[in-house]
């Protein structure tokens, strides 16, 4: 099985280090100093658990140097980052092959091969223009929910965080469970990262948006962890509204996410202290993914007649954040402020 890791981000580099220590035909795709620091010294995992003591010497190539075409396409790239890549990705795809699709936040596959009146139902914040659906033979494609908290501290250095919710889930669109679905997970398990193969792939993909809509912007505008906005009075109040929005449109199109809201914000203070995707971005002059992460729940309520007043302010502040980025080449990493 010939297994490309394209984008070769914190989770990428990941994915593909484990595999390639796992002996599996692994290649992973980057850019500019990613690419020159793993293909001279490899990727350096750490972590109390998935650390490793030596980097793990991989295979890496750049964009358009891949070689014939791979069995499973594992899609590292921000879900903004897909369409210019698309038909490129889809040209590498072998004929039975398959594609992971495991982004953040709402997915443009989420109403493929759905038993819904919203059935084929494209978003105008996921695919405005066709093109990733144009592209991608649909029965090639699986869902995939991440669960690793990951950070790039420098081009091949991958900082994680080991949690006990540390996992990967994958899906079949149209939630059954196949031969193919069950020998991936077999794969990602015994290379070291929990898997779940399930019936139910959008079920999980809301349960990790409940988060991702909500902490991803707000903790962008804010400098903020998730955890450092559990804490503090105010902003928990902001973002329990929010929360309770991304329920309300979860349960318009049949998902029912069995959230007590006070707890799961309670549940915060416990997590670790990490930036999230989107923070790492903004710090990094990146620009941010927010509509996978919050327009497109926002997208959905409109669709089914579910208001999302707050999501829309905190997405609207967001998206001023990340057109400084792009459009004045702005990045905000944090500085220290000595006291006098």
């Amino acid at each position: 099985m010939r297994i490309l890791i394209y984008g070769a981000g914190a989770v990428g580099s990941y994915f593909g280090a484990i595999l390639t220590a796992a002996g599996r035909d692994v290649t992973l795709v980057a850019r500019g100093a990613q690419y020159d620091a793993m293909s001279s010294r490899g990727v350096k995992l750490e972590g109390p658990k998935s650390g490793r003591p030596e980097p793990v010497r991989v295979k890496v190539c750049r964009p358009g140097e891949e070689k014939g075409t791979y069995d499973v396409i594992f899609v590292g790239l921000k879900s903004q980052q897909i369409e210019e890549n698309a038909k490129h990705m889809a040209g590498l795809l072998a004929r039975d092959g398959v594609i992971i699709f495991g982004q953040n936040g709402i997915n443009w596959w989420y109403f493929e091969k759905l038993d819904s009146p919203l059935k084929g139902t494209s978003l105008p914040s996921l695919d405005p223009n066709g093109v990733i659906k144009r592209s991608f033979p649909i029965d090639s494609v699986i869902g995939g929910i991440i669960g690793k908290p990951a950070e790039m501290v420098e081009p091949g250095r991958v900082r994680l965080v080991d949690q006990p919710t540390d996992r990967l889930v994958i899906g079949e669109l149209d939630n059954k469970i196949t031969p193919r679905l069950k020998e991936i997970a077999s794969m990602a398990e015994s290379a070291g990262w929990a898997t779940l193969a399930s019936d139910n792939v959008r079920l999980f993909k809301w349960r990790k948006q409940l988060s991702n809509a909500v902490f991803n912007p707000l903790g962008a505008v804010t400098q903020s962890s998730a955890r450092q906005l559990g804490g503090f009075g105010p902003a928990r109040h902001a973002a329990k509204s929010m929360l309770q929005e991304v329920i309300a449109v979860a349960a318009s199109v049949g998902v029912e996410l069995d959230t007590n809201v006070d707890e799961f914000l309670d549940s915060l203070l416990k997590r670790a202290e990490i930036p999230t995707s989107t923070l790492q971005d903004v710090r990094n002059g990146r620009p941010l993914e927010l509509d996978a992460l919050t327009n497109s729940v926002v997208d959905i309520g409109r669709l089914t007649g579910v208001p999302t007043p707050c999501l829309e302010v905190i997405s609207a502040l967001a998206g001023m954040l990340n057109r400084r980025i792009i459009e004045d080449g702005f990045a905000f990493p944090p500085t220290v402020v000595k006291k006098s």
